[in-house]
């Protein structure tokens, strides 16, 4: 039988942190073996907020299973295409952003799973089974088992909802996305709140509750994040490759201006 490795759900499935980088400015497949070789476990491919080209994301996605690495797309809209077309194409996982209740959850899991579990189209040979032409049945259990699906809190509302969301069939991961969150609650950056420690909470409690891992994305700080995985969190959005590049080079040129030449 035809096997389908996904390191992001091994690990969370072992209870292991499961980290992963957002790409927006990265746009060639090399950035899957240096993910690889840096030790993540999942490529967060953001078509939210970046120009990046459809036919970008999922050349990087091909490469990154090629490295090991699971690649995950979040989408920018509620469409089905927009998850299918790059599920097709390789991608495998997708991270929908505010997600507010249990019904639409369960309306973007019906997209990406084929039958029996949701309504997903078949597209025939594709490259997370290296083309290989299997019978359908075979083809879409073996997909519909690896397929990460991300859904995002971002608002108030989700957060009341969080425990309606974890329980949806085919939901994989409650991340939630920080930033929105705490704009959202009008406590801009204040990571540190007791408002958002308690959402963290409450979508932790849900998660175990309904067998579920619970995420993190937007929070940076050294001392906080090592206090959400305390609390529960196992998905971990570890930072995106723009803020990265700036502090790496911000320091590097800092070191190199502070050499004297005289």
């Amino acid at each position: 039988m035809a096997k389908l490795y996904n390191r992001a759900k091994e690990q969370l499935e072992k209870g292991e942190l499961c980290i992963g980088l957002g790409l927006r400015v990265a746009r060639t497949v090399e950035i899957g073996r240096v993910l690889g070789t840096c030790g993540y476990d999942f490529a967060f491919i953001d078509l939210e907020h970046s120009a990046m080209s459809f036919d970008t994301a999922v050349q990087i996605a091909v490469a990154s299973q090629d490295a090991g690495v699971t690649p995950l797309v979040r989408v920018p809209g509620y469409e089905h295409y927009l998850a299918t077309r790059v599920l097709d194409a390789g991608a495998m996982g997708i991270v929908f952003p505010h997600v507010d209740t249990g019904e639409q959850a369960a309306h973007l899991v019906s997209f990406c799973k084929y039958p029996p579990v949701g309504h997903r189209s078949s597209a025939g040979n594709m490259a997370q089974l290296n083309y290989q032409a299997l019978p359908q049945r075979e083809a879409s259990d073996l997909v519909n088992d690896n397929t990460l699906l991300v859904m995002m809190v971002e608002t108030p509302q989700s957060v009341d909802n969080v425990d309606e969301i974890a329980a949806v069939p085919g939901v994989d991961v409650v991340l939630i996305g920080a930033n929105d969150l705490c704009l959202e609650m009008d406590i801009p950056s204040q990571y540190d709140s007791p408002r958002l420690a308690a959402a963290v909470e409450k979508t932790v409690a849900a998660c175990r509750k309904h067998g579920k891992h619970a995420g993190l994305g937007g929070v940076y700080d050294e001392v906080l994040v090592q206090r959400y995985i305390a609390m529960g969190m196992r998905f971990i959005l570890a930072g995106g490759d723009m803020a990265l590049f700036m502090a790496a080079a911000g320091a590097r040129a800092k070191f190199l201006r502070g050499i004297s030449v005289g």
